[in-house]
């Protein structure tokens, strides 16, 4: 059974694949990454749909798998008694339609190569109807429609549900592949030259990397995460999506199974942050403006989350017929936890904009505007409980994080105020409420027996996410009650050297039953605060280990296992490379590689 660290992600910037160490495509989502999957291989069994490319008689894993630098053109290799072979995956930017390229290509000897393609559309339910023409395999269901385009010398043939191929390529020869899928109702797109298509993409990758402005150690790493980033983002229209994935667990066999395939405004500020820092402006402003365009609305109706193009309605609902990957059901499509009300999304909407502002980002029409009424309505709702950062599906809480966010709000709207005055707004009532949010947190959020602020007011847990406060500037870095917070979450929520987000050990503050591991980004956290407090060699020490979790393509998931050593939840997740990106920014953004 492959572990989610066994997988290679490819992608077009407006879906993406997972390619197992085995040349196997498990999963594929066509034509967004929210739409249905035609590979679900990854969430239950062959059955389900792939595509795996591999030597004949090849059972295992590959030799080696590298992306090619600075890209995400993925070479897989294999030795053999006959010789070795390289299968190049893409998915180039797409002009009508997504593709997806498998470049095969023989590097010695003589060997002969398996294909074998299973498509089953609306998440491996749905097997279609497959006909010949043009010479090209085509299959249909419902508005699905997928055409494989291969060599004229290659042998094809369909067995058992499923399109089979079988050549033999000697050292120097290639032999391509190119699934394109389109609306059953319209027709087929233009065709693309794989190898045409092969070279561009790795020139484009390439040039865009260039432009990373990060020069320190760890820049492969950094550069890897920045790429992910790209490509998690659905270039349309600027959303930057979780996780390629849904439904990956956080407990092998567990039940916290969740679809994040859409767009978190809790990860925007950090986002936008890790883009300007390393250069990429373009692409900050793109986020930028998907924000604005989203929230746009009634304020009382922020949402959490939304859909790549901003959509609001998101239902969650279960598959029953898929096991789910290493057993672990219920497999969900959808995100209940948009209705959830969590009051730290405002301060990062207004943090985002002020940085924006800051950066020189053009400015929108109304974003102004639209700010005073995201303060006109938190002046009168920020007293409310609510579901807190991690959408906890136990009951609402006067969750302590939330409120520093209500204070980020008031904060970044009374500096921009200071900073603007002729754009005009409520300036001391902003004042005031910051005032009054900052000493109830004080005073309700801090148990000064242990010397700690907590994950919500009269509670003795505590939260990861505390460790913001320095970093959004609610409290400097060096006062007592500080240093105090980061000490407590260190000791009661560090685990095998890392940290969880909060505890779920006879706490039903979740309302789940069950475990899960250490979560990434909340290490990156635990590693700005150390930095931030004075203690950077330790920070240094745990940059290290964190960054030596990412998987042999430098990618990572949302969780790790440190007793069994192993990933887990969605992959890759963005909120984990975000964090990796800007704790290098903060530990090594001034040194010089080597």
């Amino acid at each position: 059974m492959p572990r989610i660290e066994d997988y290679a992600l490819i992608g077009d910037e407006q879906t993406a694949a997972l390619v197992g160490k085995d040349g196997s495509v498990d999963w594929l989502c066509l034509p967004r990454f929210d739409s249905a999957a035609c590979f679900a291989r990854l969430l239950g069994d062959e059955e389900n749909g792939h595509w795996r490319i591999a030597p004949k008689g090849a059972d295992g894993p590959c030799t080696r798998r590298a992306y090619r630098p600075g890209t995400l053109v993925l070479d897989t290799e294999w030795e053999t008694d006959e010789g070795a072979v390289r299968v190049t995956d893409l998915m180039p930017q797409r002009d009508r339609a997504p593709d997806l390229v498998r470049v095969v290509e023989g590097l010695s000897g003589e060997v002969t190569v398996r294909s074998t393609l299973r498509l089953r559309f609306d998440y491996g339910s749905i097997v279609p109807w497959l006909r010949r023409s043009d010479g090209h395999r085509v299959a249909v269901a419902g508005p699905d429609s997928v055409w494989l385009r291969s060599e004229p010398q290659v042998r094809t043939w369909g067995e058992d549900l499923s399109t089979h191929s079988e050549f033999t390529v000697r050292e120097g020869e290639t032999v391509a592949f190119v699934l394109t899928w389109h609306p059953s109702h319209e027709p087929r797109p233009p065709q693309i030259d794989p190898l045409e298509s092969l070279a561009t993409s790795v020139e484009d990758w390439q040039a865009w990397s260039a432009r990373c402005r990060y020069d320190g150690p760890h820049k492969d790493a950094v550069l890897r995460s920045l790429i992910t980033l790209k490509a998690l983002t659905y270039a349309p229209t600027g959303g930057i999506v979780a996780a390629a994935t849904t439904s990956l667990p956080e407990e092998l066999g567990g039940v916290r199974n969740w679809d994040y395939r859409y767009c978190w405004l809790r990860d925007s500020t950090l986002t936008l942050g890790a883009l300007l820092s390393c250069g990429y402006h373009e692409e900050a402003e793109a986020w930028r403006n998907w924000l604005v365009r989203a929230v746009a609305g009634a304020p009382a109706d922020l949402q959490i989350m939304y859909g790549l193009a901003g959509e609001r309605r998101l239902p969650e609902f279960e598959l029953p017929w898929l096991a789910g990957f290493a057993g672990s059901k219920p497999v969900r499509i959808g995100n209940e936890a948009v209705k959830q009300l969590q009051l730290d999304v405002y301060g990062e909407v207004m943090d985002s904009l002020a940085l924006a502002r800051s950066s020189g980002l053009s400015s929108k029409p109304h974003m102004w505007s639209l700010q005073c009424a995201l303060m006109d309505f938190l002046s009168s709702a920020w007293q409310q409980p609510d579901e807190g950062l991690w959408e906890v599906r136990g009951g609402r809480r006067q969750f302590v994080h939330s409120k520093v966010m209500v204070w980020v709000a008031a904060d970044r709207a009374v500096r921009t105020l200071e900073q603007h005055p002729e754009m005009g707004g409520d300036l001391e009532g902003w004042r005031v409420l910051r005032d009054e949010v900052h000493r109830e947190v004080c005073e309700k959020g801090y148990d000064a027996e242990r010397n700690t602020f907590t994950q919500s007011y009269g509670s003795r847990e505590l939260d990861a996410a505390l460790l913001l406060i320095p970093r959004v500037g609610f409290l400097p870095p060096h006062d007592p009650r500080v240093v105090g917070t980061v000490e407590a979450i260190r000791d009661e929520l560090g685990h095998h050297g890392f940290l969880r987000r909060y505890s779920t050990d006879g706490t039903t503050v979740d309302g789940l039953p069950g475990d899960e591991g250490t979560f990434l980004v909340c290490s990156f956290w635990l590693a700005d605060a150390l930095h931030m407090i004075g203690r950077t060699k330790e920070a240094r020490e745990l940059f290290e280990r964190l960054a030596g979790l990412t998987n042999d393509l430098g990618l990572l998931s949302e969780e790790y296992d440190p007793v069994h050593d192993r990933h887990l939840g969605n992959f890759p997740q963005a909120f984990s490379h975000i964090g990796l990106v800007n704790t290098a920014l903060a530990l090594f953004g001034g040194e010089e590689a080597g």
